[in-house]
């Protein structure tokens, strides 16, 4: 453990940071999930739950909690599932 205050203070800050990233994530995981089991399911609000988690995608992509990149690739994955359940 630090010995200065101030890097006392940042291993508290950085362990509620963790925790925080890690609810985020493991939200995010969930809404993921709960969006492809509603096109596998070809369930009737289907279109709701894949907004809702692109909605959460790009709150994590603002939060830094994903990359760009990989906000992009999961959207696009998800609006791909979503056209073929529709066509």
């Amino acid at each position: 453990m630090a010995n200065i205050k101030s890097a006392k203070k940042r291993v508290l800050v950085n362990q509620a940071k963790t925790e925080q990233n890690k609810r985020l994530k493991t939200n995010l995981k969930t809404v993921l999930k709960n969006a492809e089991a509603a096109i596998e399911s070809n369930a009737a609000d289907k279109n709701e739950t894949v907004k809702l988690a692109v909605k959460k995608i790009d709150q994590a992509c603002a939060k830094g909690i994903l990359k760009k990149n990989t906000a992009s690739r999961k959207k696009s994955k998800l609006a791909v599932h979503v056209n073929k359940a529709n066509a």
